[in-house]
């Protein structure tokens, strides 16, 4: 009867469940089923689309699937932004001041990564011989 019982009913049918199925299943009556998606709805768990089964009115029940990273993650790269989103210049890629800056940071940051990498890898080995006076 609760919330999370009726969320885990929608996202175990990707197809979409009926909300006149998910009252029966849960055991209560519609009107507190109508509460219950109502909230889910609030609360972006799940869309509705109306529907009608044998002449009688419902809705199909969605679960919204979120993403599990930030939203804006295609868009990023090192924690700064890419600067053609948003970007209101004709410009041509190849030629572009910002887009030629921010890639070149990127691949200055992988190579760092890489002698960062490489020194560790070799710290790991064989010991350099120190010079002792």
């Amino acid at each position: 009867m609760s919330v999370d019982e009726a969320l885990e009913y929608i996202k175990s049918h990707p197809e979409g469940a009926l909300q006149s199925d998910l009252w029966k299943f849960l055991k209560i009556d519609s009107r507190k089923c109508s509460r219950i998606v109502a909230k889910l709805i609030k609360d972006r768990f799940i869309t509705r689309e109306v529907e009608s089964v044998d002449g009688i009115r419902t809705y199909r029940l969605f679960c919204v699937n979120r993403p599990r990273g930030r939203r804006f993650d295609p868009l990023m790269a090192l924690d700064a932004f890419e600067p053609c989103a948003g970007c209101i210049e004709e410009c041509i890629p190849e030629h572009c001041a910002s887009l030629s800056e921010w890639i070149f940071s990127i691949v200055m940051s992988s190579d760092e990564e890489s002698a960062s990498d490489a020194i560790q890898g070799d710290e790991g080995g064989q010991s350099l011989p120190s010079s002792s006076s």
